[in-house]
């Protein structure tokens, strides 16, 4: 798998932003994966802003670990 392949190509991918303090970061993952890093944030109470948006995601590198967040 390269850093470009979904760990799950039969989901859609979603654009992840995440803000933390004045940084803005833009991921693309699959939908579950996304689902479950935005529970995680949410969780952990960190970090500030964190929002699933259905765009282009070409333009983005892969969620760092994605898989982590689609095994128990």
């Amino acid at each position: 798998m390269n850093d470009k392949t979904s760990p799950h190509p039969e989901e859609a991918d979603v654009h992840l932003t995440v803000q933390i303090s004045n940084a803005r970061f833009d991921f693309t993952a699959c939908v579950t994966a996304a689902l479950l890093f935005v529970q995680d944030c949410h969780y952990r109470r960190y970090p500030r802003h964190v929002a699933v948006i259905s765009d282009d995601t070409r333009d983005y590198p892969r969620l760092p670990n994605e898989r982590l967040y689609l095994n128990p």
